[in-house]
């Protein structure tokens, strides 16, 4: 039976520090504390809970769709497969989560596709490997993988499997590490203390032979600016401040809304005492309506007043909608992909531009996939004794960004021929003309529709 496996660990987690890390190893890594910081703080940002959110600020998850538009638009038309019918269908198996895990890879700027033997895979984000060198294409070329159990309420075990070469041939070695706290590795164990790594071979285990890594490694094509190593950088790092922005102003919105419900102010004596906590006040949304009091009429003859303050939301979404086009700028997506396309006041042109640079991020993702998904295929095939030969991978993706544009001015043109669509608008949309010139041109006998 084949199977994908996936890290049981799955609480937020920050990684084990540079020092640490050092430790395990033996020697300097080229990861760097400022690196786990980063990691840590994409790992939070995609699952909800960045720095600045708080009980007021909530995360619109704009991280999510960016990694999750990026991924449909490279996989949207990938065809993949190998021509070894065995290896084919492990393949295919271990590719079936391949959009929800690209995603993950995508925000935390890296991921690796690792078989477990010759019939079994699984994806690892980048909080669960330590890239301890590179080559000088970036591929890592010393990796520790990290994967943790916890047994009990309070007991640790992690597993460092460690791949690296030596004389140019593949060697693996595996450490367990157990402590009391998930924060700490904790001291070194014996495999044996989890029945399911009690059959793992501690190693090293040397394959000669096996001049290449046993999987595949995705990166991002970002270039590092954040310690300038060739670790992979999340694909909004360049938008983290925006993304901020956005989450705040999505707060004022949401206050907006609730301040502005239709209440009436009241006289102290006409609040209700919560009995659980002491505290005075009045219901919320449409029991928050005051339908008569009986107070009784004193000096002050202004008991109630009606509250009904004036709406500011549309200057509130608008602003949204600017941080939205900003983020989709920066990090290489089209105008409307996050934004709202109503609020996207574009030329064609500007458009046009917007989708080419979408294109090109994607493009440039698809190839950094297609070598991943070439190693790791590699890496099947080295599990099933073939040594990366005797099969052919073929992995292509078509395009889809810029052609639907073209599908979509061929659409108009038709429905110019029909009359459904006039002419001068036609030509405002495609040739970036205001409404006066074109239709002005329209009235020109030798008209064409090119």
């Amino acid at each position: 039976m084949f199977d994908v496996f996936r890290n049981l660990w799955k609480g937020i987690r920050r990684m084990f520090g540079y020092t640490t890390i050092k430790a395990i190893v033996g020697k300097d890594i080229t990861l760097s504390d400022t690196m786990i910081n980063a990691i840590n703080d994409w790992k939070k940002m995609l699952n909800g809970q960045a720095d600045w959110i708080t009980d007021y600020v909530k995360s619109l998850r704009i991280e999510e769709g960016i990694c999750r538009e990026f991924t449909d638009a490279a996989l949207a038309e990938m065809d993949t497969s190998i021509s070894n019918e065995k290896l084919n269908k492990i393949y295919q198996k271990s590719i079936l989560s391949l959009n929800e895990e690209l995603q993950d890879g995508l925000g935390m700027g890296s991921m690796i596709i690792k078989p477990l033997g010759p019939d079994k895979a699984e994806f690892v984000t980048a909080d669960n490997f330590i890239p301890i060198s590179f080559d000088d294409n970036k591929k890592p070329v010393d990796v520790g993988f990290l994967t943790v159990r916890r047994v009990g309420e309070s007991d640790y075990y992690t597993r460092f499997e460690r791949h690296y070469f030596t004389d140019g041939n593949l060697t693996i070695e595996n450490k367990c590490y157990h402590s009391q706290s998930r924060e700490d590795i904790g001291m070194l164990c014996s495999l044996d203390s989890i029945p399911e790594w009690a059959g793992i071979n501690p190693g090293p285990v040397i394959y000669p032979g096996m001049t290449q890594m046993d999987f595949g490694y995705y990166r991002n094509p970002v270039k590092n600016k954040v310690d300038g190593s060739a670790c992979g950088v999340s694909i909004f790092e360049a938008a983290i401040e925006r993304i901020q922005k956005a989450d705040i102003q999505g707060a004022r919105l949401d206050w907006e809304y609730e301040s502005g419900e239709r209440a009436v102010h009241v006289d102290s004596r006409a609040l209700k005492q919560d009995m659980n906590t002491g505290r005075f006040g009045m219901a919320k949304l449409n029991k928050r309506l005051y339908r008569g009091l009986n107070i009784e009429d004193g000096k002050d003859k202004d008991l109630l007043k009606e509250y009904s303050p004036e709406m500011r939301d549309e200057a509130y979404s608008r602003g949204m909608e600017e941080y939205k086009r900003e983020i989709e700028f920066v990090v290489g997506l089209a105008y409307g992909d996050l934004s709202n396309v109503q609020y996207v006041e574009k030329t064609a042109t500007e458009i046009k531009v917007a989708k080419i640079r979408k294109y090109n991020r994607v493009t440039a993702i698809q190839e950094n996939l297609r070598e991943c998904l070439e190693d790791f295929v590699a890496g099947l095939a080295f599990y099933n004794g073939l040594f990366t030969s005797g099969y052919e991978f073929n992995c292509e993706f078509h395009d889809s960004i810029l052609i639907d544009e073209e599908t979509e001015r061929q659409q108009d043109r038709q429905d110019v021929a029909m009359g459904a669509m006039p002419l001068w608008e036609y030509r405002m949309k495609w040739y970036s003309e205001d409404e006066a010139t074109a239709k002005s041109v329209v009235g020109t006998p030798a008209e064409v529709i090119e």
